[in-house]
């Protein structure tokens, strides 16, 4: 809004007001063309270029915050889930005879590391391994094409933008160098040193991933912003079910059967850990005072399942299962 002042022969003043129209739509915004001094000329309503969104003023502001440690939790999940399904196909198709698979563990770890450092340093600012972000307020900040508004209900004034920059497109740039550097390296690394597996079976877990990246890029894109509010608790019942399920399959009844094998307690302290990170990721550690002590139940489903195997003897029940009963 703009204004003049004109005074009468009376001595009134009178003011000419020049009223814009007012910008519809819940993330329309006008997007700064000019600043010089205190003097800001807007343009028209319209979509806000990438990198910035729309304040209470209907302004195109740029993106400028650090991302919420809560933000960090979402990236960090984000970038688990294929290092996570790599491990797995990788130990399902390695065998047991294969002395191959902690070095593709070790490159599949390394392939996501190298790719997570290389999104940083390209987003912006370029060359750190920092970035600014736009706070996300609500759910719909994540499906902005949803909210282009139409005033006469025939023309649609598009508006979409990444409301919540970065955290929408850094995983798909992400998961891109992740691919890419899977197709870099691991075809070599497995070629060479997975001799105990056939011809077939060597690629296999390779093959997996040209299937489950895809996966994960469509769930980015439909599910982004529902994952981002439910990963902490995705994150608890899942670690929870495949602790139970890897327990009972490898038959552990006690505290002995636990420690009889390295491998089984790298699963256990893994998983221990993935309880952990679920229980930070819900408490936001807003009062740390508080919120530290539930680290301490971290333990408490290994310890009920140990305490309790004997009533349900999971070792019957699998040989039951296996003989048809």
């Amino acid at each position: 809004m703009k204004g003049e002042s004109e005074r009468t022969p009376g001595g009134r003043v009178l003011f000419a007001v020049d009223i814009q129209p007012a910008c519809l739509g819940l993330y329309c915004g006008k997007t700064l063309l000019f600043k010089n001094g205190s003097t800001e000329i807007y343009g028209e309503c319209g979509v806000c270029p990438r990198g910035q969104r729309t304040n209470a003023q209907k302004y195109c502001q740029p993106c400028t915050e650090s991302p919420e440690l809560y933000d960090w939790l979402y990236l960090g999940f984000m970038a688990m889930l294929p290092l996570v399904l790599h491990w797995f196909f990788i130990e399902w198709y390695s065998g047991k005879k294969s002395s191959s698979a902690l070095f593709q563990h070790i490159t599949a770890l390394f392939e996501c590391s190298v790719a997570a450092i290389v999104t940083l340093l390209v987003s912006d600012p370029v060359g750190v391994l920092y970035i600014r972000s736009c706070r996300v307020l609500m759910l719909s900040d994540w499906y902005t094409m949803l909210y282009n508004p139409s005033p006469d209900y025939v023309t649609t004034v598009h508006c979409t933008h990444e409301a919540v920059y970065p955290l929408y497109t850094i995983v798909f740039i992400y998961y891109a160098f992740c691919l890419v550097l899977m197709m870099l390296l691991r075809p070599l690394l497995v070629k060479k040193i997975a001799c105990g597996l056939g011809k077939s079976d060597r690629f296999k877990s390779i093959y997996a991933a040209l299937y489950f990246f895809p996966i994960l890029t469509v769930l980015q894109a439909v599910g982004g912003g529902l994952l981002y509010y439910a990963f902490p608790y995705i994150i608890l019942v899942l670690s929870l079910v495949t602790l139970a399920v890897y327990m009972s399959a490898s038959e552990i009844e006690n505290c002995y059967d636990l420690l009889m094998r390295k491998k089984r307690l790298i699963v256990l302290f893994s998983h221990w850990l993935l309880h952990a990170y679920g229980i930070i990721s819900i408490s936001r550690v807003d009062k740390l005072e508080q919120d530290l002590p539930l680290l301490a139940l971290v333990p408490t489903p290994a310890l009920f399942y140990l305490f309790t195997a004997k009533f349900t003897e999971p070792s019957r029940i699998l040989s039951e299962g296996a003989n048809g009963h």
